[in-house]
């Protein structure tokens, strides 16, 4: 698809002139300003099982090192309260956040304690959907999002999934046995993996619709470099000209059952809160070794190296680096035009009032785009809202985003400490208790 290239190259030349490749260590993040409305993000960067196409920060689970962890997240947490910031939703991704459910509801209660009610977001993965895991967080939790990513049991198998997390059957029926128990049951799924064929697409698209949850978000695959060259030697090339196509299947047969929430977030019709914090909130406080944050238009990172994330947090410093190479106003423009597109709508007025220029005029080259391509269903004095194509070409401004952020991820990460790197890419067995050592 033309536009998919033509959008993908667009997006990927300026965000990637927007990340630096050598960021900037900072004493902490800065603090809140007056009258903002901050989410919290919380990162637990353990996994019983390293997924090959994940490029988020995470490390294979060990107890002892992940306990110090998430008594360094507390810390962290307390750290953010100190400088002022107010919440009042948090949203635990990983890694696997339910890794150990006791410091898992913990951490949650002291975010209460800190920052008062909150809406309560985390992840977790089809095996921890159990009674021992799920029942501490009935009534803490308000949302959760599991990691189903396919019911085909060859794609889970390709996945390294299928021997962890069971049979597409088994995670089907231990989704249908989680109905009411949440307000707001997610199933994240990924569309266009190398192997998927439109049936195994179809058909997983019926087990969602089974699997009586009210949301669910199907991703593109986004593949930073050196991921995308690891499937390329296991299952293949990731195909870009059929994921409009893939799109236009998913979009037209969940219809029926779900409505748009956000370009690739589909809410049953009648209910269900989007499970998409970065739609709810422009800015953001990330606190874990890896999480990002997003404030007053610069990218923060949290060092991805468990050890010196330790160490800092111990010694009463926050380990972040500013991971943004400008900060122009059109970078800030840029930043609301995608994720207000992606939300499905952008508000005219709003982004005069904020930016001091009509939206034509700050983004006339993106404006365009849209328009050439018939992206616009309302494109009136207040407001934009998105065609099937504009919806498709929002899933690409953000895939195409979130790989450049993957491939910072990925410099990160291989600029670990080599016993640190082994744990990941190695046989598993360095590090296993030293790289979160407190003393």
């Amino acid at each position: 698809m033309l536009a998919e290239r033509l959008l993908s190259a667009a997006v990927a030349t300026t965000q990637g002139s927007y990340f630096t490749d050598t960021p900037r260590q900072v004493p902490s993040l800065p603090g809140p300003e007056g009258g903002k409305q901050y989410l919290l993000y919380a990162h637990v960067p353990f996994c019983e099982r390293l997924c090959p196409y994940c490029s988020f920060n995470r490390f294979p689970f060990s107890e002892d090192p992940a306990r110090a962890y998430f008594k360094s997240l507390r810390a962290q947490m307390r750290m953010v309260a100190e400088l002022g910031y107010t919440f009042d939703s948090l949203y635990i991704g990983g890694g696997t956040p339910t890794i150990l459910v006791d410091e898992l509801c913990e951490t949650i209660d002291l975010a209460r304690e800190l920052f008062g009610e909150l809406e309560v977001s985390t992840e977790t993965n089809p095996n921890h959907l159990i009674p021992e895991i799920l029942e501490p967080l009935k009534g803490r939790v308000q949302r959760m999002s599991v990691g189903v990513q396919s019911f085909d049991d060859e794609l889970l198998k390709q996945m390294d999934r299928y021997d962890k997390y069971g049979s597409g059957a088994e995670i089907l029926e231990r989704l249908q046995s989680l109905e009411g128990f949440f307000q707001s049951l997610n199933v994240d799924m990924i569309f266009n993996f190398p192997s998927q064929t439109e049936e195994v697409l179809r058909r997983d698209i019926e087990m969602v619709k089974a699997s009586r949850c009210n949301q669910t978000t199907f991703y593109p695959l986004m593949a930073s470099r050196s991921v995308a060259n690891q499937l390329k030697r296991t299952v293949g090339m990731v195909d870009y000209d059929r994921e409009a196509r893939y799109y236009e299947i998913l979009s037209r047969e969940l219809a029926d059952t779900f409505e748009f929430s956000t370009a690739w977030t589909f809410s049953r019709t009648g209910g269900g809160m989007i499970d998409e914090y970065i739609v709810d909130y422009e800015e953001y406080v990330g606190i874990g070794s890896g999480a990002f944050s997003y404030l007053r238009g610069d990218i923060y990172l949290t060092t991805f190296s468990l050890r010196d994330y330790s160490a800092a947090i111990t010694g009463g410093r926050m380990p972040v680096a500013v991971g943004s190479a400008t900060n122009r106003p059109i970078d800030r423009m840029r930043y609301r035009f995608l994720m207000s597109l992606f939300g499905l709508r952008l508000d005219k007025k709003q982004f005069e009032r904020d930016f001091g220029v009509k939206v034509e005029r700050g983004l006339w080259k993106e404006m365009l785009f849209f328009r050439m391509f018939g992206g616009f269903a309302t494109d009136t004095e207040d407001e934009l809202t998105l065609t099937e194509t504009g919806r498709y070409l929002a899933v690409v401004m953000q895939r195409t985003m979130f790989a450049q952020l993957n491939s910072l991820r990925d410099a990160a990460r291989n600029a670990l400490a080599p016993d640190e790197r082994q744990l990941l890419f190695g046989d598993g067995t360095t590090c296993a208790t030293g790289c979160t050592d407190e003393g």
